[in-house]
């Protein structure tokens, strides 16, 4: 990391990108994850009244993906990336976010996708489950009904490979998780916390690559967010939707992010010291304007930050409780 904080306000003459967030109704007849529509594929929603969840119509992976052609020549390898793509549907609200729901409502979540990483990853042919969430036209959402994604796959994906190794590399070192020692450094320093409860914390990372990347942890280590008891899922749900409310409090608008859920592989392997955990990678470093990625980044492998996470920490911090667009009870 190369963090550069003075040069966060520095003459912008590029692209900027504009709020697109105009009011939405709580049901669009022409989404195809509203209750009771039709979907891409041809079926129909049932009218469900929490969360839904369905195999993919258009997937990416799939278990009866075409075999490949073979490799040219003898040098280059491949093999089939077969896997279940799903999506769950976190409301039937098409007007509402993550970050608008009731705490309850997102414990009930986080009970979804404990039962979907805990029945796919019991498939031998799955060696990891990926959910993740992409929120905002910025990143690429072409319908903004709340939903994330889920992929179950015959492979690791490689972010989640290269912290699993490094992390049993560090318990096979020192004798402790890595994310242990981390959350221990954190917690010492106490700038970049953003917010905390008995068993959940929120922090943006020393490391931190964009301006307000954030960890969302159980403070004890589980390899998935199925080992977490009921009392430590409801604390996760807690401190998620503070985070949530507080990036969206920020510039008062629904704050666009890529929110993956980093759990241990499912393929058999010893994962002793993989710390669950949720990231959020937001693209934005001011209002409407992204942090791009360039020359450093692309070309050099090394993120250049334009600002301090212990100030970006901060500003979340001061950001009130209670989201912007409830300030004022019955004009939601």
């Amino acid at each position: 990391m190369i963090v550069a904080a003075h040069r966060q306000d520095r003459p912008w003459q590029g692209e900027t990108v504009a709020d697109a967030s105009p009011a939405l109704p709580a049901y669009d007849p022409d989404c195809y994850l509203c209750p009771g529509n039709r979907r891409v594929g041809g079926a129909r929603n049932p009218h469900y009244k929490r969360t839904l969840v369905f195999d993919n119509d258009l997937p990416c992976v799939g278990l009866d993906a075409p075999q490949v052609p073979p490799p040219p020549g003898e040098f280059f390898q491949n093999r089939p990336a077969t896997g279940i793509a799903r999506v769950i549907c976190y409301s039937p609200k098409h007007n509402l976010t993550l970050a608008e729901l009731e705490t309850a409502e997102i414990d009930h979540l986080l009970q979804v996708w404990q039962q979907e990483y805990s029945e796919l990853g019991r498939r031998p042919e799955i060696a990891s489950v990926l959910i993740f969430e992409n929120k905002g036209e910025i990143v690429g959402v072409s319908n903004p009904h709340p939903h994330c994604q889920l992929y179950a796959t015959g492979f690791v994906f490689k972010t989640i490979e290269t912290e699993a190794r490094a992390s049993r590399r560090h318990l096979a070192e020192t004798g402790r998780p890595l994310f242990q020692d981390i959350l221990r450094a954190e917690r010492q320093d106490g700038r970049r916390i953003v917010c905390e409860n008995d068993s959940a914390i929120a922090f943006v990372p020393y490391f931190a690559r964009y301006a307000y990347e954030l960890f969302v942890a159980p403070k004890a280590t589980h390899p998935s967010l199925c080992g977490l008891s009921d009392a430590e899922r409801k604390d996760l749900a807690r401190v998620l939707k503070q985070v949530l409310v507080k990036v969206d409090n920020l510039w008062r608008m629904p704050f666009p992010y890529v929110m993956p859920l980093h759990q241990a592989p499912t393929d058999g392997g010893d994962y002793d010291g993989f710390h669950f955990h949720i990231e959020l990678h937001p693209p934005l470093r001011k209002p409407n304007l992204l942090k791009y990625l360039a020359g450093p980044e692309i070309g050099g492998g090394n993120f250049l930050s334009d600002t301090a996470p212990e100030d970006k920490a901060q500003e979340l911090r001061h950001q009130p409780a209670v989201h912007y667009r409830h300030e004022h009870p019955g004009e939601a």
